[in-house]
């Protein structure tokens, strides 16, 4: 297990020689000390990808997908162990490490591999005996800043991008998390990256953080995490002006209409609430239920979701896992209280479990809370195994509660009415919207927010338009340039 600062191809301590201790969320235990990066370590980094880019983004476009696909099977050769790291650090239950965090990790860098030699230009008709093109070209430095959620494959989905369009990269992994994204800088060194063109180093957000956001050699920053935090960076961009891509907090509503088929949008909701512990800035966390049906939606919701195993997650039987760390479990608990205190009524959870067995680790049950829209609770991003549970009569209604919130990351909608679901769609102020389902991701579909939560997209096409800038270059054919001023 890499425990080392990646800069410039070599595994380095810090200059100050601090570290992290990692550990462990189900019992506590300390999995290793990780060499923390301070501001002068993040400089050499810097240093590092500046002297990698001219080589790198002169690379074919061919030559740099051809490493990305050799990172993307070197990832599913590693995959067992990846898997079983991103347990240990993060919480995650093993069945989801293994069955989704690292196929999407591979999926990610697969597809950004297959991107890199179809980024096309465009020829623009304009004046007669003028030929105009435009050309996308890399940006130069680029910082990314990963959150501790989904480590693994956030850091497939700001790589790939990045790199596929010729830039190099200086990614700070979140401090509580770093291991896997550490095992990843084991592999692009095994596969062949040229040295500075990857870099990766863990530190703190106030520190390490903070100087990648203020750097006057960091062309662009990627960042996803709190809102709190995307304010703090567009702060500290101001000095260079620098390229930001933001993916910041959510609230989403979903949406469960009376024509909705119940048993897929209880199982749907399910997924999309409690995967993760609900740690998940696109989790549905607002269930806006049709009165018709919300006795019998919240009937079969409730049982579902007591039964659902806590556990040890590398238990390939447990189901929900930890949250994450102990300050995140103490701050979800404290939103129970809140909404005790502004009177929601708790259906379900509320508390740590009390079985003896889970008691070192970081658990919150499954907690479902009756809330009016104005509570606190339906408005703030919460962050766990947490939903609020609100009514509506119409359409209309169910459209303005969705609505009245800061944030518009993703929503869901349940309907087997498909002229409501595209009305209702199109009404629904997000970045993304899923119908009959919820939480479905692809790296070839774009993921990112408008309001509170944040500019610019992950994935696809519209994420490669965020890793280039545009040159327009004129070229006079034929064209008679008339004088400016007569002679």
């Amino acid at each position: 297990m890499q425990t080392k600062l990646f800069i410039g191809g070599e595994f380095v301590d810090g200059l100050a020689g601090g570290t992290i201790e990692v550990t462990n969320p189900f019992d506590q235990s300390k999995l290793a000390d990780v060499a923390e990066a301070r501001a002068e370590d993040v400089d050499r980094a810097v240093d590092a990808a500046g002297r990698a880019f001219p080589a790198w983004s002169r690379t074919s476009p061919s030559e740099r997908g051809r490493l990305l696909l050799a990172l993307a099977g070197a990832i599913e050769a590693n995959a067992a162990r990846l898997a079983e790291l991103e347990t240990r650090d993060t919480g995650h239950p093993i069945r989801d490490s293994a069955n989704l965090d690292v196929p999407r990790t591979v999926l990610g860098f697969r597809y950004f591999g297959g991107m890199a030699d179809k980024i096309e230009g465009s020829v623009i008709p304009v004046d007669p005996g003028f030929l105009n093109f435009v050309e996308r070209e890399p940006i130069g430095v680029v910082g990314q800043i990963v959150p501790w959620n989904f480590p693994l494959m956030f850091t497939s989905w700001k790589l790939g991008p990045a790199l596929a369009a010729g830039n190099t990269v200086v990614l700070k992994p979140a401090e509580l998390t770093p291991l896997s994204s550490l095992a990843v800088a084991e592999l692009v060194r095994e596969v062949g990256f040229p040295p500075g063109v990857v870099n990766i180093i863990p530190g703190y957000g106030a520190t390490a953080g903070q100087r990648l956001a203020e750097h006057d050699r960091v062309a662009k920053l990627s960042f996803t995490g709190s809102t709190v935090t995307g304010r703090k960076i567009v702060q500290a961009s101001a000095g260079n002006l620098k390229k930001l891509q933001l993916e910041l907090g959510g609230k989403g509503p979903n949406i469960v209409f009376d024509d909705a088929e119940l048993d897929a949008a209880v199982a749907g909701s399910a997924f999309g609430l409690f995967h993760n512990q609900g740690q998940a800035c696109i989790a549905g966390t607002r269930l806006l239920l049709h009165a018709s049906i919300a006795d019998r939606f919240l009937d079969a919701f409730l049982a579902l979701a007591r039964s659902i195993r806590l556990g040890d997650p590398l238990d390939r039987k447990t189901e929900m896992g930890p949250l994450t760390s102990r300050i995140h479990q103490e701050r979800v608990l404290a939103y129970c209280d809140v909404a005790r205190r502004e009177g929601g009524e708790i259906l379900i959870g509320g508390r740590a479990p009390t079985d003896p067995a889970l008691a070192r680790g970081c658990f919150i049950e499954p907690t479902i809370v009756r809330a009016a829209p104005h509570h606190t609770v339906c408005r703030d991003e919460v962050f766990g195994p947490f939903a609020s549970v609100t009514t509506f009569s119409d359409d209309d209604e169910a459209i303005r509660i969705a609505n009245d919130t800061r944030y518009g990351l993703g929503a869901g909608l349940w309907t087997a009415d498909l002229r409501r679901a595209h009305r209702v769609a199109k009404a629904i102020r997000s970045g993304m919207v899923w119908v009959n389902c919820y939480k479905r991701v692809h790296p070839a579909s774009p993921f990112g927010g408008v309001g509170e939560s944040g500019y610019g997209r992950e994935m696809g096409f519209d994420v490669m338009r965020e890793y280039t800038q545009a040159k327009s270059v004129w070229i006079n054919v034929d064209a008679k340039i008339p004088p400016f001023y007569p002679r």
